[in-house]
């Protein structure tokens, strides 16, 4: 276990129904001005195409050039208005929708494994973190039926070559501006927030190395 980590923050690009991505927009600033704190070893953003068949060979080679210690995943989810914790992958591809080429992965196991995975993210201390700084919070046990969930599932299983970060999970974020006045986020909380999860993971981090 190192002493100060690696860290590996994701998003994706637009998707069938979602022309915009606010989780590609996050990568994006992340990359123009990346986290910068006594403790990290190093740090990543990547945007992850849409594509099942694309997923797995892609993280493998992330795996391979930056070899994350932990991974944090971000993707959107319309029914959210804050900050959506997720606490379960489920290693099923089920009522799975078409990604971005049209395709539909085979029904069954998305990889080796058990059936559920957990989070390995410390979430009740982003719950805080978040909570502190005045950001919306969400709790779920259900990651969905798309990429999100497959992501989620591949990271917590170590199921890609050469990438196997031993603190990985997922967070859901709303479109920035959508829904009822009083519950939208700019996207100025959310580059804020994302920021405050990826300190959290790294203090939590050395908190187990010490």
């Amino acid at each position: 276990m190192r002493e100060v980590p690696r860290i590996l923050v994701t998003g994706f690009g637009p998707f069938p129904g979602a022309p915009q991505n606010p989780t590609q927009a996050l990568v994006e600033h992340l990359r123009a001005d990346p986290p910068a704190f006594e403790g990290l070893g190093a740090f990543h953003a990547e945007c992850l195409d849409v594509d099942y068949e694309a997923i797995a060979p892609r993280l493998s080679a992330i795996g391979r050039e930056f070899a994350p210690d932990i991974a944090i995943h971000f993707g959107l989810a319309a029914s959210c208005s804050g900050f959506r914790l997720e606490r379960v992958a489920r290693n099923r591809h089920a009522q799975a929708q078409p990604d971005n080429r049209g395709a539909l992965p085979a029904s069954g196991a998305i990889c080796a494994g058990p059936e559920t995975l957990s989070s390995r993210l410390p979430l009740d201390a982003i719950a805080a973190a978040l909570g502190n700084a005045g950001l919306p919070v969400e709790w779920s046990d259900d990651a969905g039926s798309y990429l999100c969930n497959t992501v989620m599932t591949l990271s917590l299983a170590h199921a890609c070559e050469c990438f196997a970060p031993l603190m990985s999970g997922f967070v859901h974020v709303p479109l920035p501006g959508a829904g009822p006045e009083e519950d939208r986020m700019a996207f100025d909380d959310l580059a804020v927030g994302t920021t405050l999860i990826v300190e959290t993971c790294a203090r939590e981090w050395l908190a187990c190395a010490k």
